[in-house]
């Protein structure tokens, strides 16, 4: 049966379309997921086309968005690549890495993405669609576009917008970010730019992001009605509640506020930083204030340090030496600094890192073998296949417990047989998943492979509490608190604040 076919039978999809990067399709459609669950649904989300280094692995190993993940999450299902089946993850110089149903199948510059991708792209796409169909019939889909879905220059080779719309014969809510300014024009343009038979799939708007009294808009949304002739089915407040930006861009404008921190985090701000979603459990800490750090400077003030994840660690490596900063952290490990690096952190704070067969984009042969940041003796070499997987291990330091996490990563990491093997020690019963040493003056030196390490609640209390001692502060005593709590209180609320503001049982038909 062809798949249009099968599509009369079902629950009418709903499609979240933006007028820009940013105004919110993201959050948008985690709110729908959690209200279509709340509602006795079964809602399924599904981004055709992403771009982020922002990643999950799924329990087949499969690459896909973080921002689908938390998706499935709100929808109380198990995320699969099948939601996000192409992923394009950046590596610079104009170039991507191709991920297709989880798997790494390629690089490609921005130039051939289209030329060479887009056909198989789309294969890809309706292969997702029809699997998910299959294994739920009962499913109610809600889709993500990216971007603008027009985008005049691409539209022709559009694989996640409005060809997705058009062949899901979607209920499609067009959403705006209002704080940005000039709503009226992007809701307006938008509309113009688009064919008859696509502006039909448009049943709602929604404003996004307003402050201040809501019935102020009342005018400004008649005004819209009348002249789209599309109900703005919405008008949703700014929320203050803290959600996991989509690209690294998002993080220069995610600062902490309105606390008193026992603790200060500096995290480094990498050029090709990657799975920043890692330390959301942090910024719900209400102990502890974050500070991005994108240049040399004094660290003394800050209780720890990390350095994330990377999508080309040589080259963020290479920028950590020439801006200064592998010196500035290398003289804070001397005053009693407490250092972890995730993955491409961990590999930066060991001696070498090398890459025989330009894996991590090395233009030239002497960016082939680096020195590191020096403070763990181990070496790192990049192979020709990545390791994706899901982590199920047990803690050695700085606490005996479960830990739960997952694996991206293109390097094998090894002892430093130049250096003494008796400074260092696991952190996990699975030794090759971390390591962690004592400095002589006091402190820490710790580096792990497994990302969503702070998400496990006794582990992270226990770690804060290593640094909590360091200062004489009282200890934590949270024996109740999870984060995987807070997040699914975090998406309630989100989901609460939507339901009152926005008519989503009006596009459900």
């Amino acid at each position: 049966m062809d798949f249009t076919e099968k599509l009369q039978p079902i629950k009418k999809p709903i499609m979240v379309l933006g007028t820009s990067s940013g105004a919110g399709k993201s959050i948008t459609v985690t709110a729908i997921c959690r209200i279509l669950k709340n509602l006795g649904e079964e809602p399924i989300p599904f981004k055709g086309q992403n771009m982020s280094n922002n990643a999950w692995v799924d329990w087949d190993g499969g690459e896909m968005a973080y921002s689908q993940a938390l998706q499935a999450f709100a929808c109380g299902i198990v995320p699969s690549s099948e939601m996000n089946p192409i992923l394009l993850k950046p590596q610079g110089n104009s170039t991507s890495e191709v991920i297709h149903l989880g798997e790494s199948i390629g690089v490609t510059t921005a130039k051939n993405y289209y030329k060479d991708w887009f056909i198989p792209g789309w294969e890809v796409i309706k292969k997702s669609l029809n699997s998910i169909y299959n294994q739920n019939p009962n499913c109610r889909l809600v889709v993500e576009g990216a971007g603008s879905p027009v985008e005049m220059n691409l539209i022709h080779r559009d694989l996640t917008n409005l060809r997705v719309a058009k062949y899901l014969d979607a209920n499609c809510i067009l959403v705006t970010d209002i704080e940005r300014g000039g709503v009226f024009a992007q809701i307006i343009g938008t509309l113009e730019l688009m064919k008859p038979e696509e502006k039909k799939l448009i049943k709602g708007i929604i404003i996004n992001r307003f402050r201040g009294d809501l019935s102020l808009f009342e005018e400004g949304k008649k005004w819209i009605e009348s002249k789209t002739q599309i109900p703005v089915i919405g008008i949703v407040p700014w929320l203050n509640e803290k959600f996991p930006p989509e690209d690294s861009l998002d993080l220069l404008e995610n600062n902490s506020s309105d606390r008193t921190p026992d603790i200060n985090v500096g995290i480094i701000r990498l050029p090709s930083i990657s799975n920043f979603s890692d330390f959301d459990p942090l910024e719900n800490e209400e102990s502890i204030e974050i500070e991005w750090i994108k240049k040399s400077q004094n660290l003394y003030k800050f209780d720890f340090l990390i350095l994330p994840g990377s999508k080309q660690t040589i080259k963020d490596q290479i920028f950590l030496e020439e801006c200064g900063l592998s010196k500035d952290i290398r003289e804070y490990s001397k005053n009693k600094g407490n250092i972890i690096g995730i993955c491409g952190g961990l590999q930066m704070l060991g001696t070498i890192l090398e890459d025989p067969f330009f894996k991590e984009g090395s233009e030239t042969y002497s960016d082939q073998k680096i020195k590191g940041i020096g403070l763990l003796p181990l070496k790192t070499t990049f192979v020709k296949k990545k390791l994706t997987r899901q982590i199920n291990s047990l803690s050695l330091w700085p606490c005996r417990s479960e830990i739960n996490g997952f694996e991206i990563h293109n390097g094998v990491t090894e002892f430093d047989s130049s250096q003494n093997k008796l400074e260092i020690n696991p952190i996990f019963k699975d030794f090759d998943l971390g390591w962690y040493k004592e400095n002589n003056e006091g402190g820490t030196i710790a580096g792990t492979y497994i990302h969503g390490i702070f998400e496990n609640d006794k582990w992270r209390d226990q770690y804060i509490n290593l640094i909590r001692k360091g200062k004489s502060l009282p200890l934590l005593d949270k024996k109740t608190r999870s984060y995987k709590m807070k997040r699914e209180s975090i998406i309630d609320n989100l989901a609460n604040e939507f339901d009152k503001h926005v008519n989503i049982k009006s596009v459900l038909n």
